[in-house]
């Protein structure tokens, strides 16, 4: 019988008859603090030159939605967590279909050097993308799934135990970092492999994909061991209901713990936006997360929400310089109607929130209707109103957007 594995921490994971009481809506109900924010992520498609470029250093890391990125850099392309398909389960179920384009197709892409897996989870491993990949391309894995991916016919699969690595190539490694959740295609297989994040190493600079995962204390290991790391991937999303979701994914709040305690210097959110797993609105996870850095007092720019197909370039981190790849010189991010002696944006939790404070594309964020007691109000025209308890982005231009695909949002 195949070994089953387990968290190491005190962490209950729903089962089956947990499931059962969300779906049927029998657990302890929960209010959303932006019911309304309920756009999927923005989206910006990626050229061929786009996707097939390598930097001279570093790496450029680009999001191809949910937990999937290209990571591009010591001459290869690895990829992590790729998902192409329409929809994230078993069965079309019109509730696990994609809402966020994709911003390429799978032969837009590079020759892929391998492919990184964090577990088995539909939403993370896509059986019709590895084969439109190819079954000899090389993937690495968490312990316990190399006999299934050999049942299907993947001929290069390399199983890696929490703490060690593997080289990819001459001075780039990969090392299978903990993280708390479990794993399960069918009823029958439940936490038959492990699950993992995954620290990238090569160029002189160190990249971490959180994969799945509740907050836990492996973070805080991960950084002892690992850190500092140069750019993080962070899940932000699915996070509700909490009854249930609390041991399997981090809210924002959660993530901002993570990101400082594994010591990223700069991070980028992911698993939210692109397919809705869970119960909270699709842009809620963004705006919470901005709140958050406030709250703690880490400076936004160095963990945003970017587009789906946004990339960035990380180098050395003896000079961390983590761009958006699709940058012009950075100008004044301003919005119609609003300068930054405007009112605030939304003021919560103590914390008040300016036009200043958030990054050009955490602002594109700030476009949800009917969010009460949180700021201000823009009137269809996208002028400034004076504050009040309901906010109704109902128009917002963000007018310095060369560097992002939808310039009017309504």
């Amino acid at each position: 019988m195949p070994e089953r594995f387990t968290n190491p921490w005190p962490a209950r994971v729903p089962g089956f008859r947990e499931v059962l009481r969300w779906k049927l809506g029998c657990g302890e109900k929960e209010v959303p603090e932006f019911p309304h924010a309920r756009d999927p992520a923005p989206w910006v498609a990626l050229t061929t030159e786009q996707l097939h470029r390598m930097p001279e250093r570093g790496w450029l890391v680009s999001w191809l939605g949910h937990a999937s990125f290209l990571l591009s850099g010591c001459g290869m392309h690895l990829l992590i967590d790729p998902m192409f398909s329409e929809y994230c389960g078993p069965l079309r179920l019109l509730g696990l279909r994609r809402k966020a384009p994709l911003p390429c197709r799978p032969d837009d892409l590079p020759p892929i050097t391998a492919v990184l897996l964090t577990h088995t989870h539909y939403d993370h491993c896509d059986l019709p993308t590895l084969r439109a990949l190819g079954k000899d391309t090389p993937l690495i894995v968490p312990e316990g799934h190399a006999a299934w991916f050999a049942s299907l016919g993947f001929v290069r699969v390399t199983p890696v135990a929490w703490w060690r690595s593997f080289d990819i190539a001459q001075g780039v490694s990969v090392t299978a970092t903990p993280a708390q959740h479990f794993t399960a295609r069918t009823p029958w297989d439940r936490n038959r492999g492990h699950w993992c994040g995954w620290c990238i190493a090569g160029g002189g600079v160190s990249l971490w994909h959180s994969g799945d995962s509740g907050y836990c204390p492996a973070f805080g290991e991960i950084g002892a061991r690992l850190g500092p790391l140069d750019f993080g991937m962070i899940s932000i999303g699915a996070y509700q209901p909490r009854w249930f979701m609390r041991p399997l994914h981090m809210t924002p709040g959660e993530a901002v713990k993570a990101f400082q305690e594994t010591g990223c210097r700069h991070a980028t959110a992911m698993h939210w936006g692109t397919f809705e797993l869970s119960d909270e609105p699709l842009g809620e996870p963004p705006l919470l997360l901005v709140r958050e850095l406030l709250d703690r007092g880490v400076p936004t720019d160095r963990f945003t929400t970017g587009c789906v197909g946004q990339q960035w370039s990380v180098v050395e981190a003896s000079g961390v310089s983590v761009s958006n790849a699709h940058d012009t010189p950075e100008q004044p991010t301003t919005i119609e109607g609003l300068d930054p002696r405007s009112p605030p944006l939304f003021d919560g939790g103590g914390k008040t929130l300016h036009q200043s404070d958030v990054s050009h594309l955490q602002l594109r964020w700030l476009h949800f209707r009917g969010q009460h007691g949180k700021g201000i109000t823009m009137d269809e025209g996208g002028t400034s109103a004076p504050p009040s308890q309901h906010m109704s982005f109902a128009h917002v231009q963000v007018e310095d957007c060369s560097r992002c695909a939808c310039v009017e949002m309504r």
